[in-house]
């Protein structure tokens, strides 16, 4: 006959093995992206949101209002920049619902509402859409913007393929990408919010500087009612594409140390608060003196339709330039975290540097790739926003919120969130069709790698 284990045994060897989990699971937390640290102050939270939010966006701001018109448009922009601080606010109060629990990913808060496995396909697709969608709309921006202040400094030289600029942008990405963590890269997202406040105000400012052209009308380009309804379309996309930041406030947040005492929801919030008064300062003068002054004839980006002076319009491409490249690496950063936390814990790779830089540059690749074939900013940003950014920003955050705290049916907050799901669908499948069109005929013309 076989000797028994003792049951003391039986028992240290589970909470051995026990303990063992836990520690390979705080192993792995401290290498991840996301939670790898937590001693961010209230102003990262701040930071990181006007860079995550204002982006190229809001250079494409005057054109949306050329194709949504005075009354549709200001609507339009003061609807969106109300209802996305509601969900955004909705958001930051999720993060910590469960006592003892931190949601760092938006996924994972997908998960509580709907379910383990139904919580990963509803938001880890449209997580993914968007933010790898930031980052190669971003390779393009980046790569038009370098073109335009080599084209403004010196326009006597010799004309450089965009897809080279692409290639030079990128270039700055192969190196930052290997930045650990979102607290890493805090100072070139600081960099990049100043940026952002900069060129918002050299767009607004010159527009206003140049006064009203002679060419402003404020009718409808299209010559045809489908091309009206089809640009108009677009640019609701367009506008939903401004308001992106949802898709890595709950990561940003993550980074905040959080006690019962004292929870992260106080800093964030307040960060939220600065970021979102400096939306609104970057935003409105942009689209509305940005229109008032060029009517439709506006390009898609605000600083095209600036010609002069040249020193002034260079250095605000440059800043662009800088922005976009802080942008970049605040969307990229839960990415990474997403591949790598696949990598380390389901395919079972040892966390390690030479991971994460073959990881990292595959990616940074990858949109560097798609951005060189297919740059057609103004079609991106309507397709994207509305395919995207609608429902991880303007209604997804309202059903988790009337799934996990059911409010009282027919109240003030039943009715808001219903009201904020329904603009939310109308705005994802309509902008989604225009932006889509828009792709199409762009690429009509289109000669790949030109």
């Amino acid at each position: 006959m076989g000797t028994q284990m003792p049951a003391e045994d039986n028992f240290y060897n589970r909470t051995s093995s026990i303990q063992e989990k836990i520690d390979k699971q705080k192993e792995i937390d401290d290498w991840l992206p996301i939670t790898s640290s937590r001693n961010a102050k209230w102003w990262y939270s701040a930071v990181h949101n006007v860079t995550a939010m204002v982006g190229a966006g809001v250079l494409s701001l005057p054109y949306a209002m050329s194709e949504l018109g005075w009354g549709p448009g200001v609507t339009v922009l003061v609807l969106s920049w109300i209802i996305t601080l509601y969900t955004l606010w909705q958001m930051v109060e999720m993060h910590e619902m469960v006592p003892g629990k931190r949601f760092d990913r938006y996924h994972e808060l997908g998960q509580y509402t709907f379910g383990e496995k139904l919580g990963l396909y509803i938001v880890v697709p449209q997580q993914l859409v968007v933010e790898v969608g930031v980052n190669i709309v971003y390779m393009v921006t980046g790569g038009k913007s370098l073109q335009k202040f080599h084209d403004t400094v010196c326009s006597s030289c010799k004309k450089i393929r965009l897809t080279f600029f692409i290639m030079i942008f990128a270039s700055v990405h192969f190196i930052l990408s290997h930045l650990p963590n979102f607290n890493s890269i805090s100072s070139v997202s600081l960099a990049a919010a100043v940026m952002s406040l900069s060129y918002s105000t050299i767009a607004w400012v010159a527009s206003a500087n140049k006064g009203v052209q002679n060419s402003a009308d404020y009718g409808y380009k299209a010559k045809s009612t489908s091309g009206t309804v089809f640009n108009f379309l677009n640019a609701l996309g367009n506008v939903a594409f401004a308001y992106a930041g949802h898709n890595v406030v709950l990561e940003i947040q993550a980074t905040i140390p959080s006690t019962p005492e004292k929870p992260s929801k106080g800093p964030m919030w307040r960060g939220v608060i600065v970021s979102y008064i400096a939306v609104a300062f970057c935003y409105f003068p942009v689209a509305l003196i940005g229109y008032w002054m060029f009517g439709n004839s506006v390009e898609e980006n605000i600083l095209v339709s600036l010609q002069k002076p040249k020193w002034l319009i260079a250095t605000a491409n440059m800043f662009v330039v800088v922005h976009v490249v802080g942008s970049y690496q605040i969307y990229a950063m839960p990415v990474f975290d997403m591949i790598e936390t696949v990598m380390v814990r389901k395919l079972h790779f040892k966390p390690s540097r030479i991971l994460r830089f073959i990881v990292r540059n595959i990616y940074v690749a990858f949109t560097m790739f798609v951005a060189i074939t297919f740059p057609f900013f103004n079609g991106l940003l309507g397709f994207f926003g509305g395919f995207a950014f609608a429902p991880t920003s303007y209604f997804l955050p309202c059903i988790m919120w009337l799934a996990i705290y059911k409010p009282k049916r027919f109240g003030l907050s039943w009715w808001a969130n219903w009201i904020c799901i329904v603009l939310g669908l109308c705005l994802m499948i309509l902008a989604a069709i225009g932006g889509l069109r828009t792709i199409i005929l762009e690429a009509k013309d289109y000669k790949f790698y030109s």
